[in-house]
């Protein structure tokens, strides 16, 4: 039975003109937003002031410390990693006044084990053992590590002058120590190191590329990115690795924390999924001075923390889905919008993980609704949609403006990784739009279910590789006492 007037083609075609308009004027706000710090990236660029310096790693990693430094890294079943990690950093950073802080769980002797066995009865390293059963989460293991060194300098009647925050699969560069006391020497209250993916060729194809799309990711974000908002002075996100704060910094959260929250002695709140992110612009909103550095060495190298980042579909889908949870949805209330027009733009920026999840997923619709209705219009089943002019222009503006976010990715990767990797990048969007999709719908439902009242947890990735070992570091350049 037909309804008289009605045509399901033509409700079709109408459902694709629409969905075309909403995601073509959202693209094309995100599209100019971009454009926006490409432009002023590239104006810092014409300037100068966009270009990594060029330092020497072995006089930054021989330089001696401006005081006693405190590397804290939190670790829950990380006994696969945490040893190459330990003996890494300690071969790589020999300052006597280094002291490397890993917090470990009660339930977990294998991470300790292991911890113990890569000290090599090292004096620098302590372990700091949770009195609780883990996981809890990792700002709870920080504000536990905090306590130790704090306890630590009240015993020995000397205070630690910056403490650098790392995790537990991380592999340090030989110069990153050096330049980051050399940062709060010089007065800087927080400093951000990039952070460099490594590709995980030893790892079967998807699950490469899975990994993989990290590198673009991260190249463009502390290529460009942070460059232009240290530049403009806004306050800068902490990627939770390669980043150092001052001891008084340090001391501007905890107060903060206790005149907030009543919490006695500890800078970071326990519940936060992205203490990391929030630590920047904490200390920035306390008139701290903020920077982002990049350096390379004589090699052309970037002075960089480099780690394998998850390369299984679901471990990725559950580290993005947190940090779109913690930044994106958490943070309209953790950290607000105080700061001025350029900090509400950047936090803008920051928060539009859910709207880009939702635009992509009508975006990959609308590819399938414009497939059928290509087919039914080949058949003579139904009629080619008319675009009025506005959204025409709409849908141009889009295609120049994808070409170009296409041309940047693959610049930028290209930088860092070679031509092959940058030509992969350009490969790999559709998988990291589809990773976006998935996550920014888990992290939707997780954040209801914390509405609801449902208590935080460390979902932490897993890790089962380390580029310190031999064998994998002969790949990426890293020596077992530095990167060369």
């Amino acid at each position: 039975m037909s309804v008289p007037g009605f045509d399901p083609w033509q409700w079709l075609a109408l459902l694709q003109h629409e969905l075309l308009l909403f995601a073509g004027v959202f693209f094309l706000i995100g599209a100019l937003d971009d454009l926006a710090v490409d432009a002023l990236w590239l104006a810092l660029r014409a300037g100068g002031g966009a270009k990594s310096e060029q330092r020497s790693r072995g006089a930054l990693q021989n330089r001696p410390l401006s005081g006693p430094i405190a590397v804290v890294i939190p670790a829950w079943r990380e006994a696969a990693v945490i040893g190459q990690t330990v003996r890494h950093m300690l071969d790589t950073w020999p300052q006597p006044g280094l002291r490397l802080y890993v917090g470990c769980y009660r339930n977990d002797p294998a991470t300790l084990g292991a911890c113990i066995a890569a000290a090599r009865r090292d004096p620098r390293l302590r372990l700091v053992i949770l009195d609780r059963d883990g996981p809890t989460t990792k700002a709870d293991c920080l504000n536990r590590l905090y306590a130790a060194l704090a306890l630590d300098e009240e015993r020995g009647g000397r205070r630690f002058t910056a403490v650098v925050f790392h995790d537990a699969e991380d592999i340090v560069d030989a110069g990153a120590l050096g330049l980051l006391d050399e940062c709060i020497a010089g007065g800087a209250d927080f400093v951000q190191l990039p952070v460099e993916p490594l590709i995980p060729h030893h790892r079967a194809l998807l699950a490469r590329h899975v990994g993989a799309h990290y590198c673009e990711e991260f190249a463009e974000a502390h290529g460009k990115a942070m460059v232009v908002r240290d530049a403009i002075g806004a306050a800068l996100p902490g990627a939770g690795v390669g980043c150092a704060a001052s001891r008084r910094a340090l001391d501007w959260l905890v107060a903060r924390r206790q005149a907030d929250a009543g919490a006695q002695g500890v800078p970071f709140a326990s519940d936060s999924l992205t203490e990391d992110y929030e630590l920047g612009l904490a200390i920035a909103a306390a008139g701290g001075r903020c920077r982002f550095v990049r350096a390379r060495g004589e090699d052309g190298r970037l002075i960089a923390t480099r780690a394998y980042f998850p390369h299984s579909f679901s471990t990725v889908v559950r580290q993005k889905s947190r940090w779109v949870l913690g930044i994106s949805l958490q943070g309209w209330d953790r950290v607000g919008w105080a700061g001025g027009l350029i900090e509400t733009w950047m936090r803008a920026r920051d928060r539009r993980g859910p709207l880009t999840a939702l635009l992509l997923l009508v975006g990959y619709a609308l590819i399938v609704l414009t497939g059928a209705l290509g087919l039914l219009v080949a058949a003579g089943i139904a009629e080619p949609i008319r675009l009025s002019p506005p959204l025409a222009a709409v849908l141009a503006a889009n295609a120049l403006a994808f070409a170009w976010r296409i041309g940047m990715r693959f610049a930028f990767t290209a930088r860092e990784y070679g031509l092959a990797e940058g030509l992969w990048a350009i490969v790999r969007l559709p998988l990291a739009n589809v990773i976006a999709i998935v996550s920014g719908r888990r992290a939707v439902f997780t954040y209801i279910g914390a509405l609801a009242g449902r208590a935080a947890a460390w979902d932490k990735t897993e890790h089962d590789a380390n580029p310190g070992r031999p064998a994998a570091a002969a790949g990426f350049g890293i020596a077992r006492s530095g990167v060369r």
